[in-house]
C-alpha cells in the first residue's frame, strides 16, 4: 500500500532525477559559445602569425641575401637562394674591405655599447636605489626631472649635445659619443621599480644595525639582490647604444671613430650615389654580422632578463 503525502503548504519535494543538465547553475557555459571562442582564438593566432612574419621576413631576406654573390644579389628574388653559396667569400671580403675598417667599426661599437652601457647601468641602479631607499631633500622633485628626461626622445637631444661638445672640444672624438651614453633616465626609473620589488627594507635596516655603511650596504647586499634588474637595464641600454645612429652622425666625421651603424650607412650611401654595387653587398653582409652580438647577448642573459621583466608581478 502506497502512502500519499498530505496536501498543503510545504517545501517542494527534492528532485532526484539529475540525468539532464542543470541549467540553473551560474557559470556553466553552454555549447553555443564554442564558435565564438574558436573564432576569437583563430583571430589571435592570425594576428600573432602576422606579427611573426613582420618580424622574421626582414631577417630572412637579410640572411638569404648575405649568402649570394654580387651577381645573384641583383639577378634573383630577394627571398630565393642564389646559385652559389657565397657567405664565406662575402665575410672575407667584408673584413678585408678598406683595410679592415669594418672590424674597427665593430670594436668601436663594442666600446661605445659594452663599456658605456655597463657604466650607465651602474649609475642608474645606484640612482634608482637612492630614490627608493634613501631620504633627502627634494627627492621627488629630482625624480620628476628624471621622468622628464624619459619623455624626451634621444634624437631631440642630439643637436644640443653637439653644441655642448663643441664648447668642450669633444666633437669628432671618442668621448663625444661615449659620454652621452652614460646617462640613461629610463634606467633610473626602472632601477627604482626594481629596488622597491627586490630589496626589502628590513634587510637594509638589519645591515645598518650591524654597522654597515650605506655604500657597503648597497654593494654587498642591495646590488646582488637586484641582479635581474641590473641585467635588464644593461640590455636596454646596450641595445639603445648599439643601434644609435643620429648622435654619431652629428658628432663624428673621422671614419676610424664610426660605430657599425654609421659605417654601414656610409657604404649604403656610396652604393646609391656613386654606383658602387660592391658597397651594397658590404652593407648587407655587415648588417647581418652586426645583429649577431645582440642575439648572442640576449641568449646568454635571457634567464636574468626574463625574471627582471616580471619584477613585481607576483608577490
Amino acid at each position: 500500500m502506497t502512502r500519499v503525502a498530505p496536501a498543503g503548504p510545504g517545501p517542494a519535494p527534492e528532485r532526484t532525477d539529475r540525468s539532464g543538465p542543470d541549467r540553473s547553475r551560474p557559470g556553466r557555459r553552454g555549447t553555443g559559445n564554442r564558435p565564438s571562442v574558436l573564432l576569437s582564438r583563430a583571430g589571435v593566432t592570425a594576428m600573432l602569425g602576422l606579427a611573426a612574419l613582420y618580424t622574421l621576413l626582414p631577417m630572412l631576406w637579410l640572411v638569404l641575401s648575405s649568402t649570394k654573390s654580387r651577381q645573384d644579389l641583383f639577378a634573383t628574388n630577394g627571398f630565393a637562394p642564389g646559385k652559389d653559396f657565397a657567405l664565406l667569400d662575402n665575410l672575407r671580403y667584408l673584413f678585408e674591405a678598406d683595410n679592415g675598417i669594418f672590424l674597427r667599426w665593430l670594436l668601436n661599437t663594442v666600446l661605445y655599447a659594452g663599456v658605456g652601457s655597463l657604466l650607465a647601468t651602474v649609475f642608474s641602479v645606484a640612482a634608482g636605489y637612492a630614490f627608493d631607499k634613501l631620504d633627502f631633500p627634494g627627492k621627488e622633485k629630482f625624480f620628476s626631472f628624471v621622468l622628464l628626461g624619459v619623455m624626451v626622445p634621444g634624437t631631440a637631444m642630439a643637436i644640443p649635445l653637439y653644441l655642448i661638445a663643441a664648447e668642450a672640444g669633444l666633437v669628432n672624438t671618442f668621448w663625444g659619443v661615449f659620454i652621452p651614453g652614460l646617462v640613461f633616465p629610463f634606467g633610473v626609473y626602472l632601477a627604482r621599480v626594481f629596488s622597491a620589488s627586490y630589496i626589502p627594507n628590513e634587510v637594509l635596516e638589519a645591515a645598518r644595525v650591524d654597522g654597515a655603511g650605506e655604500f657597503r650596504t648597497f654593494c654587498r647586499i642591495a646590488l646582488p639582490m637586484i641582479a635581474p634588474g641590473f641585467v635588464t637595464i644593461f640590455l636596454f641600454q646596450f641595445t639603445q647604444i648599439w643601434n644609435s645612429f643620429f648622435l654619431p652622425l652629428v658628432m663624428l666625421s673621422d671614419k676610424d671613430l664610426f660605430p657599425v651603424n654609421l659605417g654601414l650607412y656610409v657604404w649604403y650611401s656610396s652604393a646609391l650615389s656613386q654606383g658602387h654595387p660592391q658597397d651594397y653587398l658590404l652593407a648587407i653582409v655587415g648588417s647581418l654580422v652586426s645583429v649577431v652580438p645582440l642575439v648572442v647577448l640576449f641568449l646568454m642573459l635571457q634567464r636574468f632578463w626574463k625574471s627582471g621583466m616580471t619584477a613585481g608581478a607576483v608577490k
